[in-house]
């Protein structure tokens, strides 16, 4: 996505230009341009994209993080944040898959969808596609002894990885692809957990009553150089797992 200074600022108006920047972001948020999570371009870019200081552009971010519409991560820029609150919990980045093995639990998995699409907005903005780029698009579910426990979304940006909608997710694992087959390395995620009631395509999925309660997981992925390279959504049946997170006091 890409900002130009005639799409936010108009230097006749009586509004102050850094007034104008922080109205230019909080539209673009609220129309779902730049979804939760979504990683801004660097003060510098943005300053150069925008035609203005960096003075300018830092007094504009500042007032949307006082609003709480931003968030700066120390040595990885600036976000969009959730509506909602995010307690940060420090854990060992691993997929359902890997924890499943670690467990000793036996898992099957069926592949509902593994095809190339153009993404959806939001999941575009998250993933920096290129404007015209497409991306994986994995839906699968995780089933133990018990059933279904987990639906699964992956969009997975394919400049990294061409070719692997032809990979059979059946067997394979998906970070396990990306790192082994495509030699990427998965280096951070953000991860965020909300409470839902099963809408009707979740639910037949998971052999729930619609309206049930599931629990949602939602998660941007990132290589080591900060690039982002999958976006997941994934509902877990409540009833037959739980997510535990072994923490640490440093």
């Amino acid at each position: 996505m890409t900002t130009t200074p005639s799409a936010v600022i108009n230097r006749d108006a009586p509004v102050a230009i850094h007034a104008q920047i922080s109205e230019g972001i909080r539209s673009r948020i609220a129309s779902g341009e730049w979804p939760a999570h979504y990683r801004l371009k660097s003060e510098p870019e943005l300053a150069q994209e925008l035609g203005v200081s960096r003075g300018t552009l830092r007094r504009a971010l500042t007032t949307l993080i006082e609003e709480g519409l931003l968030r700066q991560v120390r040595g990885r820029g600036t976000f969009v944040t959730s509506t909602t609150i995010e307690p940060a919990i420090a854990q060992k980045l691993s997929t359902l898959s890997e924890d499943f093995a670690n467990q000793g639990i036996v898992t099957t998995t069926t592949v509902i969808e593994c095809t190339l699409v153009d993404p959806p907005r939001p999941i575009a903005a998250l993933l920096d596609v290129p404007a015209g780029g497409s991306v994986l698009k994995l839906v699968r579910v995780r089933s133990t002894d018990r059933g279904p426990v987990a639906l699964l979304f992956n969009y997975v940006r394919t400049d990294f990885a061409p070719g692997i909608e032809k990979v059979d997710f059946t067997s394979a694992s998906l970070f396990g692809t990306l790192e082994g087959a495509y030699g990427l390395k998965i280096a951070a995620a953000r991860r965020t957990f909300s409470a839902q009631a099963a809408e009707a395509d979740v639910a037949a999925e998971l052999n729930l009553e619609v309206g049930s309660p599931v629990q949602y997981l939602q998660q941007v992925t990132y290589l080591a150089d900060d690039r982002p390279v999958e976006y997941s959504d994934v509902w877990i049946h409540s009833g037959r797992l739980q997510v535990t997170s072994l923490l640490s006091r440093r």
